[in-house]
This record gives C-alpha cells, structure tokens and sequence, in this order.
C-alpha cells in the first residue's frame, strides 16, 4: 500500500484497524461491498457513521476526498459488514439488517 500497489480490500482493511486503533468505535463504521459504476466493477469501501441513523461518509481509494454516500453517485451499495453484522443495502444505506458477520464465506 506504501507503493500504490494495494486493493480496495487492503485499503478498506488498513482504515479500519487504523480507526479501531485511534479509539473509534467499530460500531459506527463497516466495509461496504458496491459496484464502482464508472469502473462497471465490485469495489470495497470504509464507511463511518456519525450515529447509527446518520448518512455514513465514504472512505474510498479511488477518490481523495471524504464524502457523504449520497454524494457517491458512481458507487451502488450491495451489502455491508463490520467484525460483528452483516446488513443489506437498501436504498443505499445500511437499513436491513440480515444476521451476524459470520454469514459472509471467506
């Protein structure tokens, strides 16, 4: 990652133990799976939840700038995750609540 050469999923993964690290909740973030519209490709991002009603912010590699999920126009939510739940998506936020982080194979 030193060297640009990580993936979506290394760079999601390195943001969230980071973050955990720093003291934030794990609760209020979770990687999402979506499709990089432009990229017609699945993507991995970090995103973080100021409180659990809250539009989360986008933490992403292929853009510089944090911005709110409603502002990511080129990426479509199909499910998220954190260490403890899985949730899919449904009109872009994390609404549906499906079961326990343990559901998703390797």
């Amino acid at each position: 990652m030193v060297t640009n050469g990580g993936d979506c999923e290394g760079f999601t993964i390195a943001k969230y133990f980071t973050l955990k690290e720093l003291g934030v909740n794990v609760s209020r973030m979770s990687s999402a799976y979506v499709k990089a519209l432009d990229l017609n490709q699945a993507h991995m991002v970090l995103t973080y939840y100021a409180t659990p009603k809250s539009e989360p912010v986008v933490l992403d590699n292929l853009i510089p700038q944090i911005k709110l999920a409603s502002q990511r126009k080129d990426l479509l939510r199909v499910y998220s995750f954190n260490g403890d739940n899985l949730w899919i998506s449904k009109k872009g936020r994390r609404a549906n609540l499906v079961g326990s982080a343990d559901r998703l194979a390797p």
